[in-house]
C-alpha cells in the first residue's frame, strides 16, 4: 500500500489527503497547529462567525470547487453588494455619490489602461507604473483610497511590491462574492473525515532522497513513499522546515522571488449600532494607507452589532505587529474619526496576526515586480518524484484563494497517484 505524508492539514493538504484516502493510499497528515484549516479558521464565540482567514467564496458560481464543498455540506451564505459602500474623508466627511463614481471609474481605468500598454516583460511596481503614467491619481487620496481598499486588499500586498503587469492577470470564477454565515470552516469536515491527522506536530525536516521520504518532527520521525508539503510560502521563505537534498535551485528562486504579505482584521462587537445598518460596506481614507480602510457591516446579514476592520498592504505588517489592546484603540480611532462620541467601547473583540504566526507568517502570496506566473505554476512540478508541493502559492490561475488553495492539493494528489 502506498504510504503519504501530508505536512499541513490547510484545505490544500485536506484536499490531497481526502483523495489519496479515497484511493487507498496509507495518508498521515502533520499539523503544526492544534486544530485543522490552517488559513482557514473560524470562531462562533461573537454570536456570528467571524473568519480569522479566508472570509469569502470569491467567484460561487457551479464550477467553484469550493463552492460544491459549501453545497455537501448545506451552508448558508449571502450575497456581499460591494456597491453597497458609503466612503468618508480623512476628516470623517461623508464623500458624495458622483465623487466615489469618479474614483472607482479613476481606478478603474488606470488598471485597465495599464493593461493595455504594458509589456510583460515590464518589472516596474504597481505603483512605480502609475506614477510614470498617471502621476496626478496618486495625490488624489480617493484614487490613493481605492488602491489600497480594492488592490492591496484583493491581492494582500502594497501596490508598491506589486507587479505592475502580472498583478491582476489570473483567473476568476463568475459570480459575487458571499460570505458564509453557517461558518466557511464547515467545508473541512468531509475532507478530514477518516484521515489520520496528528496536530500540534510541527514538522522540522524533509528527506526525499532514495526510495521513500523521511518527515522529522520533536515527536518523532514518519516514513513514506511521498510526501505532499502544503505549509504556506511564508514557512518556505523562513527555512523553517529543511530539505534533504536542499530544494533544488529554480524552486528556491521561485520560493524567494514571490511576494508574501498580510491582511490584518480586527472583528469589534458593540452593545448596539450607530452606523446604518442597511450599508454593507465603509471606507474611510486614512492619511496611512491602508489602516483600517475598509469595514464590512455585520448588521446585513445577522442580528450581531459587528463591524469587521481590514489593515492591507504595509499597513497590514505594522498591525500584526501590535498587541490586541494596541490594535483595538487604533481600529476605534479611525471609527472615531467618522463616528466620534457615538463610538462607544467595544463589548467584545477578535483580532487576526498572521505575519507573526510561526506557522503562516503572512496570509497569501502576490506577484512581485520583474516576476512571472511561472514562479507560482512551476512550485507545483513533482521534485524527484517524491516531494509535490502544493498551496495557493503555486497556482498562479488562482492565487491568494481558498478554491486555489483546494485544486493544488487535489493537483498534488493525483501526481503522486501517477507515480504509482
Amino acid at each position: 500500500m502506498t504510504k503519504v505524508i501530508v505536512v499541513g492539514a490547510g484545505i490544500s493538504g485536506l484536499g490531497a489527503a481526502s483523495v489519496l484516502v479515497d484511493q487507498g493510499a496509507e495518508v498521515v497528515v502533520l499539523e503544526a497547529k492544534p486544530r485543522i484549516g490552517g488559513r482557514l479558521f473560524t470562531d462562533y464565540s461573537m454570536g456570528a462567525p467571524f473568519e480569522f482567514g479566508a472570509g469569502w467564496i470569491h467567484g460561487p458560481s457551479a464550477a467553484n470547487p469550493v463552492r460544491k464543498l459549501a453545497d455537501a455540506v448545506k451552508a448558508d451564505t449571502f450575497v456581499t453588494d460591494d456597491k453597497s459602500v458609503i466612503v468618508f474623508d480623512s476628516h470623517g466627511e461623508e464623500i458624495e455619490d458622483e465623487r466615489l463614481e469618479d474614483i472607482d471609474e479613476t481606478w478603474e481605468e488606470i488598471l485597465e489602461g495599464l493593461d493595455r500598454e504594458l509589456e510583460d516583460n515590464d518589472t516596474r511596481s504597481l505603483r512605480d507604473a502609475i506614477a510614470d503614467t498617471e502621476r496626478a491619481a496618486l495625490q488624489d487620496p480617493g484614487v490613493l483610497w481605492a488602491l489600497s481598499a480594492y488592490t492591496e486588499f484583493s491581492k494582500g500586498g502594497p501596490i508598491e511590491e506589486l507587479s505592475a503587469v502580472y498583478h491582476d492577470d489570473d483567473k476568476a470564477f463568475p459570480g459575487d462574492d458571499v460570505v458564509v454565515t453557517t461558518g466557511y470552516d464547515k467545508i473541512l469536515g468531509p475532507l478530514a473525515a477518516g484521515v489520520d491527522i496528528r496536530f500540534s506536530t510541527a514538522v522540522t525536516a524533509i528527506a526525499y532522497a532514495g526510495d521513500g521520504v523521511v518527515v522529522r518532527t520533536p515527536a518523532g520521525e514518519f516514513e513514506g513513499d511521498y510526501v505532499i508539503c502544503s505549509v504556506p510560502l511564508g514557512v518556505l521563505k523562513a527555512g523553517t522546515v529543511t530539505f534533504d537534498p536542499p530544494l533544488p535551485t529554480r524552486i528556491r528562486r521561485n520560493i524567494d522571488g514571490l511576494g508574501f504579505g498580510s491582511v490584518t482584521k480586527i472583528a469589534l462587537k458593540f452593545e448596539r449600532a450607530f452606523w446604518d445598518q442597511k450599508t454593507q460596506y465603509f471606507g474611510v481614507m486614512t492619511e496611512d494607507k491602508g489602516r483600517w480602510n475598509y469595514w464590512l457591516n455585520y448588521r446585513t446579514f445577522s442580528e450581531q452589532n459587528i463591524l469587521l476592520g481590514i489593515s492591507v498592504g504595509a499597513y497590514a505588517l505594522v498591525a500584526d505587529s501590535m498587541s490586541d489592546e494596541e490594535m483595538t484603540a487604533d481600529a476605534l480611532q479611525v471609527l472615531r474619526t467618522v463616528w466620534e462620541d457615538a463610538v462607544g467601547n467595544p463589548i467584545q473583540v477578535k483580532t487576526t496576526h498572521w505575519s507573526t504566526d510561526p506557522h503562516t507568517r503572512g496570509a497569501y502570496t502576490y506577484p512581485r515586480p520583474g516576476g512571472r506566473p511561472s514562479q507560482f505554476d512551476d512550485l507545483a512540478e513533482p521534485i524527484e518524484d517524491r516531494l509535490f508541493l502544493c498551496g495557493e502559492h503555486t497556482i498562479f490561475d488562482y492565487a491568494g484563494t481558498t478554491h486555489g488553495a483546494y485544486m493544488s492539493g487535489l493537483r498534488a494528489a493525483e501526481l503522486v497517484l501517477e507515480e504509482e
